[in-house]
């Protein structure tokens, strides 16, 4: 009898060419996570003449969630789950006709709804396996602090669990983590540039929770899974965690307590590439218009006042800026 091993869990994905088609794995991904089929089941209480229930139950919806654990970041993997939750965008754009970057550009929507790309997850061990069709991120969190790599966690929702087997002889990608310690912090007011201003030795750690909006849309049309979804107004909230400064705290504090739009640039270098153009490093670069929701006390850490900053995105018309994401890599498409 063989038994299910712990480390020979594994979750894989592909991207689908029509959404809701399972579709057969092209990559695994590089952390943990867990499938729970989320068909929901109903019992059913009578009156038989019995003290004990009866074994009648139902399910009346048909799908599933796969939660991907917080792991560190990569300029590779990334992508996967902005794709899926922000915009569906699996190409790279060439930097120029000779950098050898890949540039992946996700915007927040705005006036109107953005489609996300679909996957096919596959979860499972050795014992066991099942095929997520129409898979999309509901929410996800990237998170970073001094000293380590920043994170990123996500849950999906697809529409059915189905039993099969994993699909053989994936390569294991080659990633390259994303470190906070290499983040450029800049920090600018409301008309102008955002990314003029760097603010150094200020920014000790910043979290970003980010609820996609898209949605399933459970209309009857025969069948017990979702097949269309939709988008409600995403929602954007996170923390910056920074230390007590000259200028820089005193104008924030001004900032927070007058509800003035703030522009943030997060700027995080990787290795350089292999060809240099507009990008000369595998980068992250997360731009958002900010504007904090509550005028925090002093906090402390390793003997320092600090400051939590909790903060929520905007869309500032003037600037034409809600929030953008981009990722700098060598990989030409998601595999």
């Amino acid at each position: 009898m063989a038994y299910g091993i712990r480390k020979l869990r594994k979750i894989q994905l592909a991207k689908e060419t029509t959404k809701g088609t399972s579709t057969a794995a092209t990559t695994v991904w590089g952390g943990t996570g867990v499938m729970k089929d989320d068909r929901g089941i109903i019992v059913v209480d009578e009156d038989r003449g019995f003290l004990l229930p009866s074994d009648r139950i139902y399910s009346p919806k048909s799908d599933a969630i796969i939660t991907f654990d917080p792991v560190a970041a990569t300029f590779e993997q990334l992508p996967y789950i902005l794709a899926a939750g922000v915009e569906a965008i699996v190409t790279g754009t060439a930097d120029t006709t000779t950098g050898s970057g890949k540039i992946y550009t996700y915007d927040l929507a705005t006036n109107a709804e953005i489609a996300f790309k679909s996957f096919t997850l596959e979860c499972g061990d050795n014992i066991i396996e099942d095929d997520c069709p129409y898979a999309f991120v509901e929410r996800f969190t990237l998170s970073g602090r001094q000293n380590e790599a920043v994170m990123m966690s996500a849950t999906w929702r697809a529409n059915q669990a189905v039993a099969s087997t994993f699909t053989a002889s994936q390569t294991v990608p080659t990633v390259e983590e994303i470190l906070f310690n290499k983040c450029a912090f800049k920090l600018d007011a409301t008309g102008g540039t955002i990314g003029s201003t760097q603010v150094d030795d200020y920014l000790r750690g910043f979290t970003l929770d980010w609820v996609t909006g898209h949605q399933p849309v459970p209309a009857a049309d025969g069948n017990l899974y979702y097949g269309n979804t939709k988008q409600a107004p995403p929602v954007i909230t996170g923390t910056l965690s920074t230390e007590v400064v000259t200028t820089t705290t005193a104008a924030e504090i001004t900032a927070a307590r007058a509800g003035t739009v703030r522009l943030i640039r997060l700027l995080i270098s990787g290795t350089g590439l292999t060809t240099a153009a507009n990008y000369t490093y595998k980068t992250l670069k997360i731009d958002l218009a900010i504007q904090y929701t509550d005028v925090p006390s002093l906090g402390e850490a390793d003997g320092d006042d600090i400051i939590d900053w909790p903060f929520r995105v905007v869309y500032v018309a003037g600037d034409s800026l809600g929030g953008q994401i981009i990722v700098v890599n060598e990989v030409g498409t998601l595999p």
